[in-house]
């Protein structure tokens, strides 16, 4: 400063000119700071948690800087000004897509710079590290380095980690910069510092490394003092088994752990056991064979083996079953590769990270406990058999092995899938002691695929060896249809014409092979072809209720048209206004540290025709979905289905500047059916699971499923979407789920859900309205049509149109009644005068009688008199013997009998009986 000079930094220092670097994290560095957040505008579970995340921050590590594992928002931040432009680089490892990973500058007004539009760091592939690099401007520059843990379920998280930063525009340096511990500068105006070899020291600022005591010391790379070599113990060494020999023989070596550190010289030390026992080498694995040589070979193509016979071609109308079947471990296979990795340093570089042990290959020793054990399994390509083109079903091939982790502290086992050699992603992961257990992986698009099993038996920064016997055991691993697979059994194919002879042909879409002739025939109407075998008519499975498969066989949907007969009465129901995708944000929900997030669904109620048509994406580096679907098919961050779910982080959660959409999976991509019963293939929609229908209408139930298994759904995931009518939710409706399941599933595997809407109701028929007649007017009457209230239909027939008559002005009843009215008064004349006749006939009889008798009275003595005189009274009584009511005349009247009918009358007289 004095004499405004650079000069060079001296020996045991450096210096970068115009920067300043970081590369010592056994401490934060000053001028650093954590701040960690958490949720502070919205009530929620954290609101009751006094520290919150207080304790979450970024861990220094030694060599690096390691992030959070929770899934709080902790920022590393570091603010520096600079008198002219230039830059921040650093590196980097971030393989596990559940943490986001920011890096963005702000100015000192706390607004963020341009240069940071893109501020998402990009994925790495595991154990490499990555680099990136932003321009600065000049004046002050605040760095963030910014991590959050999605932690919505129970896969362990890996964190980033961020090494070597270098800031590059500061003015000038007024002073070099000594060496860190372990490193040494022997040259004036060094940049940099080189590394202590192993077995070798050095302090702060040395110019040179000091060797440690051969036969009693050592040392790591870039170590800052030597430690004494403790005795020897069985964690020191590991066995392995040779290759086998002519006679069928391997031998049990064992090795020390390289680099030594251990000394045999001492009292309580152990000797390394004898090598060379031999041991009956296991068979070789299906599809390879011993030619009588100590090694397996793959079987020829076209032929097949199971590991204990000669390679045997496959018989006429068959073609080999290609694949792997890795169950015996003698030595590694070809396409697999092991090695180990320690992000601090390379101490287990060039090891073995696993050891072949018979029936089972098993984790290694590694250099530390805290080292990553890899295993790496290299297929270039999934394809099915030429007999099974015909079924073109989203399902390639599928990966499946048997573990088990036999752990005593924080272990875990990650597997991991790379395609395309573009990213590697966790798929997976177990954490602590895991009895023995089969996990499968299906293969859903043809490409390179790299399958990696990465254990770390505990993720403390340590450089010793306290749980090198927790270890994990895979058993076998199985992968389907491999590009260049073996055979270890031959299936049966379709015969190509006369002229091609025996050779094997693929079938066309949707067809099967049939037993009797090896033809292909095309499956029946409304069945698909399985995606796991072709042969026999029972290869095309029947859709479910409701469904109709495609025209490739391939997959079943429904045409959103259902039919259900209900007493006596046809519903039809037309869903195609909801056939579009429909969407539900439910929640908010809130992890253990109080993060705010949504569970996002997208439904694709009827297939679209076995499209998957529901899309569900991680926007993580805020690509739209139109972008990414016009673009590379192998972006991996977007999952197509019949229903998928995202979680959905809000910007005001984290303080990010859009949403973020992360954990996208598939709930369904199989169309099981369509009913209204509730219950199908063991998908059981509960009585009191949803609010009871204010209708009888019946609900339709639309069933999916899932063929992806997990560690927690061992058979899949299931759907089931309940459409009920509801004519009050015009439009799409309104999707819903249970109450007592706020993530629309209890037990993570089985989701259900309620769309209600008018668009689920049954078509009108000419049940649904009624007529009214209005009055007669002028001559005319009108017949209207109105809808029953309240109305439980939709589209459908049309109400008629109204109805207009001619009518008279006298009431139709009114007539009727004047009609009766004269017909009873001309039956009561009749009556009438028929009576009055009758008695008039009566009293002509009467007196007929009456003189017949004065006329035999006048031949015997004559009476005082045969009349009433005058002042006399008549004491003669008539008695009628045979009196008829009225109901009785008239019911003679009605006979109409041709014999007369008489009264018969006893006369009484005051007179003398001799008379």
């Amino acid at each position: 400063m004095k004499n405004q000079v650079c000069s060079k930094c001296g020996e045991g220092t450096y210096s970068l000119g115009s920067g300043i670097k970081f590369d010592e994290w056994d401490e934060l560095p000053a001028g650093f700071s954590n701040v960690a957040t958490f949720m502070d505008t919205v009530v929620g579970p954290s609101d009751n948690r006094p520290d919150g995340c207080n304790n979450s921050s970024w861990i220094p590590r030694g060599n690096y800087i390691e992030s959070n594992r929770d899934d709080c928002t902790v920022s590393l931040i570091y603010a520096v000004h600079l008198k002219k432009s230039g830059y921040v680089f650093f590196e980097y490892q971030y393989v596990d897509n559940n943490i986001f990973f920011e890096f963005f500058i702000q100015n000192d007004q706390c607004q963020e710079m341009d240069t940071t539009t893109d501020k998402w760091v990009k994925l790495t592939d595991s154990g490499e590290w990555g680099s990136h690099s932003v321009m600065l401007k000049s004046g002050t520059n605040i760095l963030y380095w910014r991590t959050t843990g999605i932690l919505m379920g129970s896969k362990a998280v890996k964190p980033v980690l961020v090494k070597n930063i270098t800031i590059e525009g500061v003015a000038y340096t007024s002073e070099c910069f000594p060496c860190k511990p372990g490193t040494f500068s022997n040259k004036p105006g060094s940049f940099n510092c080189q590394v202590c070899p192993r077995n070798t020291y050095s302090e702060k600022g040395a110019k040179e490394c000091i060797r440690c005591k051969e036969d009693s010391q050592f040392s790591e790379e870039g170590s800052s003092e030597c430690m004494e070599r403790p005795p020897c113990t069985t964690k020191d060494y590991f066995q392995i088994h040779t290759p086998c020999d002519e006679e069928g023989k391997t031998q049990i070596m064992y090795k020390w752990i390289e680099p030594k550190i251990c000394r045999e010289d001492l009292t309580d030390a152990i000797r390394l056991p004898p090598s060379g026992e031999k041991k009956d080498c296991p068979p070789c694995n299906p599809g390879f064979y011993n030619n009588g040589s100590s090694s397996c070979h793959p079987c020829p193509p076209g032929t097949f083996s199971d590991g204990t016979k000669e390679c045997r071609p496959c018989p006429a109308g068959t073609e080999p079953a290609l694949g792997f079947e890795y169950k015996w471990w003698n030595v590694l296979p070809g396409n697999m590769k092991t090695s180990c990795f320690n992000v601090g340093n390379s101490k287990c570089d060039g090891m073995n990270g696993w050891e072949v042990a018979g029936d089972h290959i098993q984790s290694g020793a590694g250099g530390s406990d805290n080292d990553y054990l890899i295993l790496n399994l290299h297929i270039p390509g999934f394809k099915p058999p030429t007999s099974m083109t015909g079924a073109t079903g989203s399902e390639l091939g599928r990966i499946t092995f048997v573990f088990e982790t036999l752990c005593s502290a924080d272990c875990v086992l990650y597997f991991m899938v790379d395609i395309n050699r573009k990213s590697t992603n966790v798929v997976e992961s177990w954490g602590g002691t895991k009895e023995k257990q089969a996990y499968t992986h299906i293969i859903f698009k043809n490409a390179t695929f790299t399958f990696t099993w990465a254990f770390q038996r505990t993720n403390q920064g340590q450089d010793n060896r306290r749980f090198i016997n927790d270890m994990v055991k895979i058993y076998s691993i199985t992968a389907t249809n491999a590009v260049d697979g073996v055979a270890s059994s031959c299936r049966a194919c379709a015969l190509g014409s006369e002229q091609s002879g025996s050779s094997c042909v693929p079938c066309p879409p949707g067809h099967y092979i049939e037993k009797e002739t090896n033809q292909c025939k095309e499956c029946p109407p409304d069945t698909y072809l399985s995606i796991h075998q072709v042969y026999g008519k029972e290869a095309c499975i029947p859709c479910g209720p409701g469904s109709k498969s495609n025209q490739d066989r391939s997959v079943c949907y429904s045409d959103c048209f259902f039919y259900h007969e209900k007493e006596n009465q046809s519903l039809h129901y037309d869903f195609s206004n909801l056939s579009s995708v429909g969407s539900l944000m439910n929640g908010p929900s809130f992890t253990s540290k109080g993060t705010k997030y949504f569970h996002f669904f997208n439904i694709s109620l009827c297939g679209h025709e076995g499209k998957k048509m529901a899309l569900c994406t991680n926007n993580i580096t805020d690509f739209t979905v139109k972008e990414i679907v016009a673009g590379s098919d192998d972006y991996t961050n977007l999952v197509g289905a019949f229903v998928c779910q995202s979680t959905i982080i809000p910007s005001e959660s984290k303080g990010f500047r859009a949403a973020l959409s992360s954990q996208s999976i598939i709930l369904a991509d199989t169309f099981l059916g369509v009913t209204v019963e509730t219950t199908l293939q063991n998908i059981d929609i509960k009585e009191d699971m949803f609010p009871v229908p204010p209708s009888q209408i019946p609900d339709v139930h639309f069933f999916y499923k899932s063929s992806t298994t997990t560690t927690s759904c061992i058979n899949g995931r299931s759907t089931a979407v309940k459409m009920r009518c509801n004519p009050t939710k015009s439009g799409a409706g309104v999707i819903s789920v249970p109450s007592k399941c706020p993530a629309g599933t209890c037990d993570g595997c089985t989701f259900y859900f309620l769309w209600e809407s008018a668009e689920a109701c049954p078509l009108c028929t000419e049940h649904d309205f009624h007529e009214i007649e209005g009055a007669c007017k002028r001559g005319f009457q009108e017949t209207l049509y109105v809808w029953n209230e309240p109305k439980w239909c939709i589209k459908g027939i049309s109400l008629p149109e109204k109805k207009l008559a001619t009518c008279e002005t006298v009431d139709f009843w009114l007539k009727v009644g004047a009609g009766v009215g004269a017909f009873a008064a001309v039956l009561l004349v009749a009556l009438t005068c028929y009576f009055w006749k009758k008695n008039q006939k009566l009293e002509y009889k009467y007196s007929k009688l009456v003189m017949t008798t004065n006329s035999k009275e006048c031949e015997l003595p004559a009476a005082d008199s045969c009349a009433i005189m005058e002042g006399e009274d008549n004491e003669e009584e008539v008695v009628y013997s045979n009196k008829q009511s009225l109901l009785g005349k008239l019911k003679s009247l009605a006979t109409k009998e041709k014999e007369d009918h008489f009264e018969s009358v006893q006369l009484k007289t005051s007179r003398s009986p001799n008379i």
